[in-house]
């Protein structure tokens, strides 16, 4: 089966050299020296003035959530990954959906401002396939609500958004390194703020608020990176422009053959993109669905990210008060609809790339 993403595993023995000074010094876990070592290089990479490292992206956004003391209703994007609404919930804050963008996939910043009330604390936004949202349009919102905005940049590893690090948007940004992502620790994640006083905070807040032996300042969490994620990290980030490159003529193929005049593709407006995932939308849903069975007969296995929405999981149907009204969320209905992500990571040969545009191109022609 050729899977919409797969696990790009750095040189045996470059990870092997990190074991073994694992191994000599038996520090496996708590802010290890090869935590300490990749949380600077990455900020070095990244260009951040700030990076705590994480167990995975879920608790980045619990603890940056947390972080923040939100209370009542926190905006954001129904088109996303689960964790995003779900970390909303676990921290008993009420998730209000407002529509995205029908081009960039990402919030609308108008419809966002349309649903704040006096309930609202904060925004959390989605930068969807790494895409960066309007951030101008965001901060202001924010700074006249007086609301806190919060970047779930899960998929945005490297990214820039008018020549500037996309993650230096809001007062958090965080970011996930699981295994399918274009940057990987295996599981992992990391929390981005230039704001000492949450950094100093976060760090407490990621292994259980144990200032020293004797002192616990904060009721925290076990949120810590371990050493053999970080071992795996590092020697990813040795790949890493290698592997977007690569990433990059994968798009850029898909693209320029990709020829059907059913497809249209998300407006990137990176000014440095990372080319997490290939969108494409099919403008007759019935035709997407028909593409997916075809693919999946021949063993190729794209997904639907992301359908179907948050908004729409089981668990919202017992208690719809706080949700916002699905028909005003026609964007984020069409895309869910229309949208599959097809197969995208470096070492896929081009030649199956080529199978899978023409099979597209004859299902979605096919009147």
């Amino acid at each position: 089966m050729i899977n919409v993403t797969k696990t790009e595993l750095p040189p045996l023995e470059k990870y092997i050299e990190y074991l073994q000074t694992i191994w000599s010094s038996s520090w496996i876990t708590n802010d290890g020296p090869l935590v300490q070592l990749l949380e600077q290089r990455l900020q070095e990479h990244l260009g951040v003035e700030h990076l705590i490292a994480v167990a995975n992206g879920t608790m980045a956004l619990h603890c940056a959530l947390k972080v923040l003391r939100l209370k009542g209703e926190v905006i954001t994007t129904p088109f996303t990954f689960a964790a995003t609404t779900n970390a909303i919930l676990w921290e008993n804050l009420v998730p209000v959906f407002a529509d995205i963008d029908s081009e960039t996939f990402n919030l609308d910043p108008d419809d966002v401002e349309r649903n704040i009330t006096d309930k609202t604390s904060a925004i959390l936004a989605v930068h969807i396939y790494g895409n960066p949202c309007y951030t101008e349009q965001l901060q202001e919102i924010a700074d006249t609500h007086h609301l806190r905005l919060i970047y779930d940049a899960a998929q945005a590893f490297g990214v820039e958004y008018k020549n500037r690090p996309v993650l230096n948007n809001g007062e958090i940004s965080t970011l996930s390194f699981h295994a399918t992502k274009v940057y990987h620790t295996a599981e992992g994640g990391a929390i981005v703020s230039d704001d000492d006083q949450i950094v100093e905070e976060l760090k407490l807040m990621r292994d259980h608020g144990i200032k020293s032996e004797q002192e616990v300042t904060i009721p925290g969490t076990n949120a810590k990176m371990n050493e053999l994620q970080a071992a795996m990290g590092l020697c990813n980030l040795e790949s890493i422009e290698k592997h977007v490159e690569r990433k990059k003529k994968i798009y850029e193929h898909y693209k320029k053959r990709l020829n059907s005049t059913e497809v249209r593709f998300q407006k990137i407006v990176a000014s440095k993109y990372n080319y997490s995932y290939m969108p494409l939308c099919c403008e007759n849903s019935e035709k997407k669905e028909r593409l997916l069975l075809e693919l999946l007969k021949i063993g190729i296995k794209p997904r639907q990210y992301f359908y179907p929405l948050t908004v729409n999981y089981a668990y919202f149907n017992h208690n719809r008060d706080h949700v916002a009204d699905r028909n005003n969320l026609k964007n984020a209905i069409d895309v869910s609809r229309q949208v599959l992500c097809l197969p995208s990571y470096p070492s896929l040969d081009m030649k199956i790339i080529d199978t899978i545009i023409d099979l597209a191109n004859s299902v979605l022609e096919d009147t």
